[in-house]
């Protein structure tokens, strides 16, 4: 009798897992004509050095072009191209005028400040790092130029990229207006998570489907809420997209209402949402919409929302309420400065400063030989500490591996590639492998090393594939030591911030619903819905983050997962009592008061929280508020 294999511990499951998915042929495309082409024009206007600059940050602003629209992509590539354009600058007059041990103090004072910044958002994550690794690349990569003049070829290199991410079609883009292909394959794809989400109502598959419809949302609102240079959309094309979205927010609803009554529904509710998904692809009209069963008060919602969407969809009703709520500079020096910001501002300066103080040590030792370029210990050791990245050792051991896979490969290459213009075609294949690669780090790593690696040989530097091997298993020493020492304050500081927001949201979603119950009593049917789909929106987006922070946490190594214990339950419970309160918004908007079974619902899961409270320190109502928030 065989024994039944062990399953493998989180920590090492999540290093050798990859996304799928189809590939990205757009941004292969772009990755090709970006840091390759640039490196050669330099090349051939006798600049090389010039080149390197403006390709290396060509491929970082490559690593952050992800799907969605043109305009989200702006501020995606944009904000980190800035922020690395002042490290550039920064780094070269600090590397210039400061000797090794103020840099060093500069940088890990730096490193708190970046790190403080990856707290509030992705975006902001994305331009915290890159700050911190242009700052190293130009302090540690001596050349002959200014420091004005590698910032412009820095930001000369991202608004290359950029460009072609503008202005390069993509495969959605022959139907309907040529601009909004990203935020209409975006907005379909939220029809087709309703959809989704009604084929699974009353299988297990509901709870899955329930996150899929959060994660479409999400991405559409992002889509949709790019930086404009008009407060309002200004196209029709554009302001049919907002109404198009706008319609499915009460569908959205409904289907939610329907999976957590949890029984089937007919097979023909999810034809609709599914019409109206081929409508915004092809930018045509709905025609004849099946319409469900109105036998139950969610039927009957999702059969309103229908009708409501086909009237959106052919008058092309404008609609300027995305429903996003934003966020003011007070909220984001707030989780800048949160528990998981100081968490994280502390962690990232102890290992870039240690590693920019390593490397100093070792520059000024000759430890490199003849060889000036000190940066890459410091740059990996910034890549190693974002969480964002994934779990502490699973960076570690994929940065580890694909630097030595990435060294090695370069190694037999550049043995036999002709220079320059063998390497400048090895840094546009690398470059168009990026989009590809970045479904695992460990493959990312590989492709980024070998695109730096000819990057710094056309600049003159000489072949070290070798020393990178030696310095990046050295950071990887450096962050995994530094990860598991003990910090000032409570450990598990980004988890907490999250599942606070996460409470606080659901909180407010909670407590406008119950009181729209007197309302609704009053007889006003007609009360405004759009503060309720606004705080619905956040009390889900809170959510997914919320559960994201804790799945990565749970995959670190014991000493660090242990702090996240218990946190998986609090979210669960959450999203529970998130799916029963849009069950008794839908069910108020329908009788106007609420049944025994909400109640009862309501009043379990408040009281399951109360019972986390005290590790947690969340901030919920009271159970015993219930009626009186309902009535």
């Amino acid at each position: 009798m065989s024994r039944r294999a062990r399953p493998l511990p989180l920590w090492l499951a999540h290093a050798l897992r990859a996304q799928r998915g189809p590939v990205p042929w757009s941004a292969v495309v772009r990755g090709a004509l970006s840091a390759g082409p640039l490196l050669l024009a330099a090349v051939l206007a006798g600049r090389a050095t010039l080149g390197v600059v403006a390709a290396i940050a060509a491929m970082l602003a490559g690593i952050n072009d992800r799907p969605g629209s043109r305009r989200s992509s702006v501020h995606r590539i944009g904000v980190p191209a800035l922020a690395g354009a002042a490290g550039v600058l920064g780094g070269t007059y600090a590397g210039d005028h400061l000797g090794a041990v103020p840099l060093t103090l500069v940088l890990t004072l730096l490193g708190l400040v970046a790190g403080g910044l990856c707290a509030i958002g992705p975006v902001a994550s994305a331009a915290g790092t890159q700050v911190l690794v242009a700052t190293a690349v130009g302090a540690g990569m001596p050349l002959p130029e200014s420091a004005g003049q590698r910032a412009l070829a820095f930001l000369a290199g991202a608004a290359w990229l950029l460009v072609l991410r503008l202005a390069l079609p993509t495969p959605g883009s022959l139907a309907g207006d040529f601009r909004f292909d990203g935020e209409r394959a975006a907005v379909a794809g939220v029809y087709d998570a309703i959809a989704g989400l009604l084929d699974a109502v009353g299988t297990d598959h509901a709870l899955a489907r329930r996150a899929a419809l959060t994660a479409a949302l999400d991405q559409a609102q992002d889509a949709l809420t790019g930086p404009r240079l008009r407060r309002y959309a200004s196209s029709s094309a554009e302001r049919r997209l907002h109404a198009q979205y706008a319609a499915a927010l009460p569908l959205a609803e409904a289907a939610t209402a329907l999976a957590w009554a949890g029984e089937a529904v007919p097979a023909r509710a999810g034809e609709g949402p599914r019409r109206l998904a081929a409508a915004v692809r092809g930018s045509t009209h709905t025609g004849p919409l099946p319409a469900p069963s109105r036998s139950a008060p969610a039927l009957r919602a999702l059969d309103d929302a229908l009708l409501h969407a086909a009237e959106a969809f052919d008058r092309g009703k404008e609609n300027r309420n995305l429903h996003a709520r934003r966020r003011t500079l007070r909220d984001r020096v707030r989780a800048g400065l949160g528990a998981g910001g100081r968490e994280y501002g502390l962690r990232v300066a102890l290992c870039f400063g240690a590693a920019a103080g390593v490397a100093q040590a070792l520059h000024h030792a000759r430890w490199y030989g003849q060889h000036t370029h000190w940066y890459w210990l410091p740059a990996t050791a910034v890549f190693l500490v974002k969480p964002d990245l994934g779990p502490l050792v699973s960076r570690v051991l994929c940065r580890a591996a694909g630097t030595v896979l990435g060294a090695l490969v370069f190694a037999g290459l550049a043995a036999v590639l002709p220079r320059p213009e063998g390497l400048v075609a090895l840094v546009a294949v690398s470059g168009a492998l990026i989009p590809v690669a970045t479904r695992h780090f460990a493959a990312q790593t590989a492709v980024v090393t070998v695109l730096v690696l000819a990057l710094v040989m056309v600049g003159g530097e000489p072949q070290a594939s070798v020393g990178r091997i030696g310095e990046t298993l050295l950071a990887c020493a450096i962050v995994l030591v530094a990860g598991h020492l003990p910090m000032p304050g409570q450990r598990g500081g980004g988890v907490r911030s999250r599942l606070t927001a996460a409470a606080d949201a659901a909180t407010a979603y909670l407590t406008h619903v119950l009181g729209e119950a007197g309302t609704q009593a009053d007889g006003d049917p007609d009360a405004p819905r759009a503060v309720r789909w606004t705080l619905r929106r956040e009390a889900y987006r809170t959510l997914a983050e919320a559960r994201g922070a804790v799945a990565l946490t749970a995959a670190e190594l014991p000493a660090l997962a242990r702090h996240a214990q218990g946190a998986d339950h609090v979210v669960t419970t959450l999203e529970q009592l998130v799916d029963a309160t849009t069950a008794c918004a839908v069910h108020l908007d329908d009788t106007g008061r609420l049944t025994p079974q909400h109640t009862a619902r309501l009043t379990e899961l408040l009281d399951t929280l109360a019972g986390e409270r005290h590790h947690t320190g969340l901030r919920v109502p009271e159970a015993a508020a219930v009626p009186a928030l309902a009535g």
